[in-house]
């Protein structure tokens, strides 16, 4: 199975209503995640959540997929390098 490293840049608005939401999905892809930041902006109240993922393309476009689902969640992802073995 080949792997990416993938960086995912997750921006969150309403956070306090749609954080918890957005904590089960990730919660339940923790196994993939390598690093997980997260930067609040309590002024406009939205945050911003960078994931360094190892992870199939299968797998990502899950994440990605269901994060999305999340009302006021917006998704981006590249992958870096070449996928691993």
């Amino acid at each position: 199975m080949y792997r990416d490293i993938i960086i995912m840049g997750i921006m969150v608005d309403n956070r306090s209503t749609h954080g918890p939401e957005v904590q089960e999905v990730l919660t339940r892809y923790g196994s993939s995640i390598l690093c997980r930041t997260g930067i609040p902006d309590p002024s406009r109240e939205r945050g911003i959540i960078s994931l360094t993922m190892q992870a199939d393309e299968q797998t990502r476009q899950s994440l990605q997929q269901d994060l999305q689902k999340v009302p006021g969640v917006k998704v981006n992802s590249i992958p870096l390098g070449d996928p691993l073995q």
